[in-house]
Parts: structure tokens; sequence; C-alpha cells
């Protein structure tokens, strides 16, 4: 199958040389993602509205691709501040609460200040999708 890479539209893409997604087979590998609203690229100072957006964002990248939340098998949050994680973990049960991907936190700076999360999926897409 052939290669399908997939923006966003993101400035940080066009300016670093990445894409939002890249699609493989059946296979979805979408980037780190944030929670900027790519439609006005601004960002909440909220964890919990940053991590609500990441989702939002990785459902439409993941629609894109002809796949779904469902079809997320690891997920990776990226945190500068650990102590906020807490905050996030209602949105991320109401995401993934019932598919229960594997996962692994980690804290490290992020690419601005502004952004509080990151969080990284891989899907394979199901034979239905």
């Amino acid at each position: 199958m052939k290669r399908k890479l997939i923006s966003s539209g993101s400035s940080f893409e066009e300016n670093i040389g990445y894409s939002r997604a890249v699609v493989q087979d059946n296979w979805v590998f979408v980037s780190g993602t944030t929670g900027y609203d790519y439609n006005t690229m601004t960002i909440s100072d909220d964890i919990v509205e940053q991590t609500e957006q990441c989702l939002v964002n990785i459902k439409n990248t993941l629609e894109k691709a002809d796949a779904k939340l469902s079809d997320i098998v690891r997920v990776t949050y990226i945190l500068p501040d650990v102590s906020l994680f807490e905050k996030c973990w209602p949105v991320l049960k109401k995401y993934f609460g019932d598919i229960k991907p594997a996962a692994t936190m980690f804290s490290a700076g992020l690419a601005d200040e502004k952004m509080k999360i990151e969080i990284q999926v891989t899907a394979l897409k199901s034979k239905n999708t």
C-alpha cells in the first residue's frame, strides 16, 4: 500500500518538516499533538481544555486516515509538569476508557511554553473501518 501523509495545516508541520500523521498499510502513526485549535491557532491556558483539544485534533486526524479512536493501540502522553497529569484523567477516561490502549506518560519540555500536554498515538485500522 502506498504511504499517505496527513497534515493539519499547523505551521509547526511546515516549519519543522513533519506530517500530522503517516498512514502505512493499516497502521496510522499520529505525531505528538498539542491542544492548539488549528482553526484559530490559539491554545487555552487550561491543561484540561488542552487535553480535550488534543483528542479532538487526534480524532479529526484519524478520520482523515479512515480510522477511528477505537483503532488506537498505543498512546504516549508528554507533560512538562507531571503534577498536572491527574487533572487530565477524566478527559482521558472519556476518550480511552473503553479502548484501553497501551500507554506511557513522561515529562519533557515541549516546543512552546504555552503547551501543557502533547499526545501521540498509533492506531491499527480494523477491517471494519
